[in-house]
């Protein structure tokens, strides 16, 4: 409402401003909303926006997985974004796995072959329409068109949620099917599932990608319990204590305390972690690594991967927890890897690997995908099915197209982001909602349909 000449420039940049951040999916953010409350997708793009405005150029941009947590109508209005800085001079870098958003390159560089120690090649360079047709696992899936769950698994009973107001739902009531993959989207998802389903008799279980609680010690050997029938075979097959194999215990580098590392404290300055001479960040002692299990010992168990681990050992408890990391698409990941410097998908599919050791009725898996390759991504929704056909309820709260394709059932919340979402707009069988003309999620499945 201000019209005062002298505030005309102003008014302007303020307008732009406010309209990239409707444009990329901001719009519902209020102006004194505290920083430190923003999701890290909505930080990354509150970032985007103040750049937008810049009259800066020849600068380079690293986008690192943008699109998590967005909605694909969202992420369309964010490649628009990423464009425009590009023709204002600069140099846009994305780090990402989304079709969507590699569509839109100029140049692609591809890694691989596979992941983690299998990766770290340049498999390809060059245009999207050349990687379509090259022999790599991205450009595989980016040739291949999702298909639709045409027979959808029959609800064994349902999960009443009734009058939720949390946050912007309003007044929702739903009945969300047990025995079946639901896939939930849209705004308010999250709100529905972690605050208003009931817990008191449900058995359900939350996976999300949260911390892990633990020491810089803790590794997923340690996390998944299955270091403890490693140090009893490494016992049994030399004849000596248990404990000699734990790196908290008597087998401990006397110098780094079984750390592996000498962490030095620089006062004023930000500490420096640095090998240990002494081990040379094997942790154990010269005595313990003598002693071998089939020709390796201790600090190289450690070091494999989780394939390479599940060839080597024979122990029932051992590959039994192995083969679930498998199947979470945790192969790539070695056992004595610090938790810390597992990546919050990495986190998430490690609990999902313990839990599904456990009898819990119903899990809830919160964004799975994020940060996972398209490949990865086909991986875990088998396996979330194998769950249901177990007898599980499986809940996943996902924008992932290729979730929800592959769903038994899906709700859609709506119609807009933030304060205009909240409202159920659609349930019911995904191949439905690809025909719901007044619901984006439908509109963007179809499209993701028909390629």
């Amino acid at each position: 409402s201000v019209d005062a000449p002298q505030a005309g420039p102003m008014m302007i940049t303020l307008q732009h401003t406010l309209a990239d951040f409707v444009q990329i999916g901001l719009g519902y953010l209020s102006l004194d909303r505290e920083s430190s409350t923003l999701s890290g997708g909505e930080a990354q793009r509150v970032k985007m926006v103040r750049h937008l405005g810049s009259s800066l150029t020849d600068l380079t941009y690293v986008f690192d997985e943008p699109t998590i947590g967005l909605h694909p109508h969202d992420v369309q209005n964010m490649n628009g974004l990423l464009i425009q800085l590009r023709d204002k001079g600069n140099t846009v870098l994305v780090v990402e796995h989304k079709a969507e958003v590699i569509a839109i390159a100029d140049h692609v560089v591809d890694m691989g072959p596979g992941a983690g120690q299998h990766g770290g090649e340049i498999v390809y360079e060059g245009h999207v329409a050349g990687l379509v047709t090259a022999e790599t696992v991205t450009g595989q899936h980016l040739g291949k068109h999702q298909t639709i769950k045409s027979t959808s698994r029959a609800a064994a009973g349902h999960l009443l949620i009734e009058h939720a107001t949390l946050h912007n739902l309003g007044d929702v009531t739903v009945e969300i099917p047990r025995g079946v993959l639901t896939g939930v989207a849209g705004s308010g998802k999250s709100s529905l599932i972690h605050g208003c389903l009931p817990r008191g008799n449900a058995d359900v279980t939350i996976i999300d990608q949260g911390g892990i609680r633990g020491s810089r010690r803790s590794n997923p050997a340690t996390y998944t319990g299955i270091l403890e029938p490693i140090r009893k075979a490494f016992a049994k097959a030399n004849s000596v204590k248990p404990a000699l194999f734990s790196a908290n215990s008597e087998g401990a580098c006397p110098e780094c305390k079984g750390l592996g590392l000498i962490y030095t404290d620089l006062a004023f300055m930000a500490g420096v972690a640095s090998a240990c001479e002494a081990c040379d960040g094997k942790r154990f002692t010269d005595q313990v690594l003598t002693c071998e299990l089939r020709g390796r010992n201790i600090a190289d168990v450690l070091a494999m991967s989780v394939v390479e681990a599940r060839d080597f050992f024979t122990e029932k408890a051992v590959r039994s927890m192995l083969g679930g990391l498998h199947d979470v698409g945790l192969a790539s990941i070695s056992l004595g890897q610090p938790l810390n410097t597992l990546s919050g998908g990495e986190r998430q599919r490690l609990k999902l690997a313990i839990e599904m050791a456990t009898d819990s009725a119903v899990y809830v898996l919160d964004e799975p995908t994020a940060g996972l390759h398209m490949d990865d991504v086909d991986n875990l929704i088998n396996l979330l099915d194998r769950l249901v056909d177990r007898g599980r309820t499986v809940i996943v709260i996902e924008h992932n197209l290729d979730v929800v394709a592959r769903a038994d059932w899906v709700l859609d919340l709506g119609p807009g982001a933030g304060h205009d979402g909240g409202q159920v707009i659609f349930e019911g069988p995904p191949a439905a909602l690809a025909e719901a003309t007044h619901s984006l999620t439908g509109q963007h499945l179809h499209k993701r349909l028909d390629g």
